[in-house]
């Protein structure tokens, strides 16, 4: 087993099981490769667990969450190709994760910081050895995107949606336990969408039902007014401290969180320090109509997830708001849910 194994949690060992019952040996180089152990110094909760404004059940970190979306994968397809290329599709993850698509100006899609894979898994000796060695072509397993059980456009189900919404449930927003997951998991199977193109789904209208019905609870959170907030703030101070030249846009490809963090806390210029303390501290937010001045205030909007997966019925294959009306009604109402405007601290900060 890969060497960061035993420091994992033992619910998310037993959920590694329900994932795939046999783990594939083969896998463990890739994982111990230091471009992929650098990712365990990542938070998959987007930094918003170093503040007690948002709290998790226990760690969870982006390596744990690709090495989950490469054992979905793993379980359905058999593929080497399409099981690495999950694995490595978050190794280009910088520090605070999304926190840096907020500071690039993609909050709403959240995919400005991929464009790295490709030339990571190039510039690693160690990638690119094991490659050979499995006769694996570099270009099959840098992005993730041409296969469609690894990765399709919302609200699809793939597996590295259905792996963020596990391990959300268990660890950032406790929805459900790991018999749920199972008997859940269990039902899951490859179905063709209306588009003729394979996509995980469900094998009764029922348990997608149930599914669903779950997840408005763990939607809101990733949308909420505290997450808003704490990604755009985490943004706001990593693009000060690049903009004063305390880390670079690099640092962030090769630091962990805690190392940023670090730097952040001890960095002489305190406009920056002592708010991020005020912000690892904060408990309460707060929202408005409109902006509030001497305050750190904010109307970002962020990405909408959520999923519409099929179910197959009488041998159809339809989405699940269309074979249920329930599932209807949960999925609308979410979207049709309205958030706050303005949303601000009860400390100011001015970014670079």
């Amino acid at each position: 087993m890969y060497k960061n194994y035993q420091n994992l949690n033992n619910e998310i060992k037993e959920y590694f099981k329900i994932l795939s019952p046999d783990f594939p040996d083969w896998l463990n180089d890739y994982i111990n490769t230091e471009e992929m152990q650098r990712v365990d110094g990542i938070s998959n909760s987007c930094g918003t667990d170093y503040s007690k404004l948002i709290g998790t059940e226990y760690w969870y970190s982006n390596l744990t969450h690709s090495i989950g979306v490469a054992l979905i994968i793993w379980n359905f397809t058999h593929s080497k190709e399409q099981t690495l290329a999950g694995l490595f599709h978050d190794i280009a993850t910088p520090a605070f994760k999304h926190c840096i698509d907020f500071m690039n100006g993609d909050a709403k899609n959240q995919e400005s910081t991929e464009e790295r894979t490709e030339s990571i898994i190039l510039a690693s000796k160690d990638i690119m050895n094991l490659l050979k060695r499995d006769n694996i072509d570099y270009k099959k397993v840098s992005d993730y995107k041409i296969y469609p059980i690894a990765d399709n456009d919302m609200p699809k189900l793939s597996a590295d949606r259905l792996e963020y919404t596990f391990s959300s449930g268990l660890v950032c927003k406790r929805v459900w336990n790991l018999e749920n997951i199972r008997k859940c998991y269990e039902n899951i199977t490859i179905l063709k969408n209306e588009d003729g193109v394979e996509e995980l789904g469900f094998k009764d209208k029922e348990i997608a039902e149930s599914f669903i019905h779950t997840l408005p609870m763990l939607w809101s959170k990733w949308i909420s007014d505290k997450d808003r907030i704490a990604m755009q703030f985490i943004a706001d101070i990593t693009k000060s401290m690049i903009m004063k030249k305390y880390i670079t846009v690099d640092d962030l490809y090769k630091l962990s969180d805690k190392e940023v963090i670090e730097k952040i806390n001890t960095c002489p210029d305190k406009n920056i320090s002592s708010c991020f303390k005020k912000f690892q501290n904060t408990t309460e937010i707060f929202t408005s109509d409109r902006i509030v001045e001497d305050k750190y205030c904010t109307s970002i909007l962020g990405k909408i997830r959520y999923v519409n997966p099929l179910v197959e019925i009488n041998n159809v294959n339809e989405r699940i708001s269309v074979a249920s009306n329930i599932a209807r009604d949960d999925i609308n109402n979410f979207l049709n849910k309205e958030h706050s405007k303005y949303i601000y601290f009860d400390f100011d900060f001015k970014p670079y």
